[in-house]
This record gives structure tokens, C-alpha cells and sequence, in this order.
């Protein structure tokens, strides 16, 4: 019987695992936690006592929901919690588990990888206090506590609502949701949101709840700094009239939507196409998932869907590596589950003209903004670099002569922006910028890492 490996064990990891094992299959399921869910429906720490219904609002019964599913399903299939996948080669996977290195071999590889936060930098950004939009989501669900008592939102995301109205329904003051992003453009992009009109509504109502608990909610910002001597003291930015405005806080947490975690694909022999709608490279995938031979790609680590279109292409790969391996007919449910995340997909593509990357904002970015916090290097040596005779003109030599994405996260923080400002520089497309391409190890591993003995 053929090895399958699914590495993500959120909505998509989780719903791939149960259909496989359904048709007789023990999938070896990888996580780099320690509890399955993924990001979206993550588990307390073990012994922490949090009102999850409560954080969880309307999505309560979804998070129960699939929490129980896994519970029932874990006897059945090979979990692996708190391995981490750093590297692919040929039909071999290298992980770190418990501090160990391992290998593993597979027949059929499922990737469901999800997504991370884009990031635009601006000044004072790198103030302790800053947090992406996620990493203030995972302190709320995984250890129970706030980034701070008096939180601003900035960005352009959808996220930035749902993330206030977790953190002001556990206690936290909220100071402003700031979008970048002005109303008009968010009212031109509502026929493409009414592809999932539960999603637009949940949306509404948590800005609804937000300003009629008096929050202030403002669209068309350009974000001026975050200010503060050593912490965030305050966000400034100039609102839709042209206003400076000042709101004191003591943490800021920054969101641009979300990219795809496209390394392990790459590695794996995905093809990257750039994608104009969200200016990002994705994978190239039929609708099932599949990617290259043995390999299938699921949930937001392919394309960016939410956690309905996750679960439902994760059941679509699975469908796929059954048809593919001829242990089933395609069955008549992966009809309705296509249609399905084809629709929340476009609902996606709403949203990214509704809540757009900000082009323009990047590239007018001042140069002493510091671009790539891992090695220090500012937006202006990225334009001194690139100013020179015979400068560089894509992603990759920029990276060679600056160390730019050359530090820990290798460009998953810092390379949207990059790519921004080399093609705002040369007056280039997106796509002719290039995109940093992915090396092993994908994620920080430390040196003392052992090796096992055995595979």
C-alpha cells in the first residue's frame, strides 16, 4: 500500500487524513504544533482554562466541530505533533521532531501548509509592541493573554475586525482599526463577496459591533509611524481627509492579508505562477490539488480560500490521490466540493480587491525604514544597491548584494515588499521582479539538532 504523508493538520490536513482513512488508508499525518487545528481553530495550551466558545463567537460550533472530528479520527492514523518539515528531496522529507533530525519516506505527499501574514513595514515597526495579526491571535488562543492592554489594528485585511472582536470580547481595550484600503474600493468589490454571503455578513457585523461599542474604525489611512521610546507608545497615521491623527496605545498588530506557505511545494517540484489579482506567486494546481506527480496541495497553502474552502480541498486531494492510485471511481461528492471552493475561492478574490496590498504605500516607503529586520537592512540600501552601474534588477541578486530575506524567516516576512519596491525602482511588473526562491531549511533549525540513528 502506498505511504501518504500530509504535512498540515489543520482543516485541510485534517479532512484529507479522514477520507484516506476512510477507504482503508493510514496516513502519516505531520504537525509542525503540538495540537491539531491549524491557525484559524488552535488549541489552548494544555491546563490553560479559556473561554474558547466565547473567543470563537459564531464560529464556535465549526471549531467544536472539527476539534471532535480529529479526536475520533486520531486513533486511526499515524499523528506526529511537533514536527516540523524543513526540507523535500526527490520522495524524502527531512524533519525535526523533539529536537531530532529525521527523514521520511513517502509514496504520495499532501501539502497543507497553510498561510502567514504579509507585512508592510513603516516606521517604527520594529518597536517592542509590534506584532503581526496572526502572532497577536496566537498569544489570545495559545497562551491566553493580550500583546497589550491597548491594542490599535492596522493594515488591509478582513482579519483586522475579527482579530479586534476576539481581543474586545476577552477585555482588551482596542484604540483603532485602521484599514488602508479606502470604502469606495471595498463598495466596488462587493458583487465578488457575495459569492459567500455568510462570510460578508459575519464581516459586517463584527465592524458593526465594533463601532457600536465605540471603536474607531477608519478606511483610506496612510499609516506615518508607530511612535515610542523603547515600546509602542502610539500609532500615526493620516486618515482619509488628510488628517494626522494620533491614538496612544501600547501595542500595534499589522495585517495585509494573508500569503500562501508556497516553500515546501517548490521544493517539492510545484511550478509558481505570479497571481496579478493578490500580486503573490502561487502554486499551479488543477482543482483537485494536484501539483506534480504524488504531490497535491491543499487549503490556503495553494491558494488562499478561509478555513470552509480548506476543508473542502482537503477532501478534493484526498479524492484525487484515491483516483489517481485507482481505489476509486471520482466520486460524485468531488462535483459539489469543487463548485464549493471554486465559489469561496472568487469570494477570496473579492476580498483582495476589497482589502488591497498596497502598492503605491510601499513603494513610497522612506529609506531609513528598515525592510528585512532579520539582517537589518533599510528600503534605502535596497535602492543604493539597485541605484549602482549594472545595479541588480530582480528579487534574487538584490537578495546577493544586500542580504535582504537572507535571515531567519529566508524573505517570508520581508519578500512581498521587496518585490514591490524592485519593480516600483525599475518601473518593472510585479512578475518581472522575480521571487525569492526557497531553500532548505524552510523554517530556523538549530545546529545542535541530532541526527537519529535510523530513518
Amino acid at each position: 500500500m502506498a505511504e501518504i504523508v500530509i504535512v498540515g493538520a489543520g482543516p485541510a490536513g485534517i479532512s484529507a487524513a479522514e477520507l484516506l482513512q476512510a477507504h482503508g488508508y493510514h496516513p502519516i499525518l505531520l504537525d509542525e504544533g503540538r495540537q491539531a487545528g491549524g491557525q484559524g481553530y488552535r488549541c489552548p495550551s494544555p491546563g490553560l482554562e479559556l473561554d474558547m466558545a466565547a473567543l470563537m463567537g459564531s464560529e464556535a460550533g465549526k471549531y467544536a466541530g472539527l476539534h471532535a472530528r480529529f479526536a475520533a479520527l486520531r486513533p486511526h492514523i499515524d499523528y506526529r505533533p511537533g514536527s516540523l518539515v524543513w526540507g523535500i528531496e526527490d520522495k524524502l522529507l527531512h524533519i525535526v521532531q523533539a529536537g531530532v533530525a529525521r527523514t521520511l519516506r513517502f509514496d504520495v505527499l499532501i501539502l497543507a501548509t497553510g498561510a502567514m501574514d504579509r507585512i508592510v513595514p513603516l516606521p517604527g515597526w520594529t518597536l517592542p509592541g509590534v506584532y503581526t495579526l496572526g502572532g497577536a491571535q496566537v498569544a489570545l488562543k495559545d497562551q491566553g493573554c493580550f500583546i497589550g492592554r491597548r491594542v490599535a489594528f492596522l493594515g488591509s485585511s478582513p482579519l483586522l475586525a475579527l482579530a479586534a472582536s476576539q481581543y474586545r470580547r476577552l477585555g482588551a481595550e482596542i484604540a483603532v482599526i485602521a484599514d488602508t484600503t479606502p470604502f469606495a474600493r471595498k463598495l466596488a468589490a462587493l458583487p465578488g463577496l457575495l459569492n459567500s454571503p455568510r462570510s460578508l455578513l459575519r464581516g459586517l457585523a463584527y465592524l458593526g459591533d465594533a463601532m457600536r461599542a465605540g471603536v474607531p474604525v477608519l478606511h483610506g489611512v496612510r499609516p506615518v509611524a508607530v511612535e515610542g521610546d523603547g515600546h509602542v507608545e502610539a500609532l500615526v497615521l493620516r486618515d482619509a481627509q488628510g488628517r494626522e491623527r494620533r491614538f496612544a496605545c501600547d501595542a500595534v498588530a499589522l495585517g495585509y492579508g494573508l500569503k500562501p506557505e508556497t516553500q515546501l511545494a517548490e521544493l517539492a517540484g510545484a511550478q509558481l505562477l505570479y497571481d496579478e489579482r493578490f500580486r503573490l506567486w502561487l502554486p499551479k494546481t488543477d482543482i483537485d490539488g494536484r501539483a506534480a506527480p504524488g504531490l497535491y496541495l491543499a487549503g490556503d497553502g495553494a491558494t488562499i480560500g478561509g478555513a470552509d474552502a480548506a476543508e473542502a480541498s482537503g477532501a478534493l486531494a484526498a479524492h484525487a490521490v484515491l483516483a489517481d492510485l485507482r481505489q476509486s471511481r471520482p466520486a460524485a461528492e468531488a462535483g459539489g466540493l469543487r463548485r464549493r471552493v471554486t465559489r469561496l475561492r472568487a469570494f477570496q478574490a473579492g476580498l483582495a480587491r476589497a482589502f488591497a496590498w498596497p502598492v503605491a504605500q510601499i513603494r513610497a516607503l522612506p529609506d531609513d525604514v528598515p525592510l528585512c529586520r532579520c539582517e537589518n537592512v533599510s528600503v534605502g540600501e535596497i535602492r543604493l544597491a539597485m541605484a549602482q552601474e549594472l545595479g541588480p534588477v530582480e528579487v534574487n541578486r538584490v537578495k546577493a548584494m544586500t542580504r535582504c530575506g537572507m535571515g531567519r524567516c529566508q524573505g517570508r516576512v520581508c519578500g512581498p515588499a521587496l518585490q514591490e519596491i524592485v519593480a516600483g525602482e525599475r518601473a518593472i511588473a510585479g512578475a518581472d521582479a522575480g521571487r525569492l526562491r526557497a531553500q532548505a531549511p524552510v523554517k530556523p533549525i538549530a545546529l545542535a539538532t541530532a541526527a537519529a540513528d535510523a530513518p
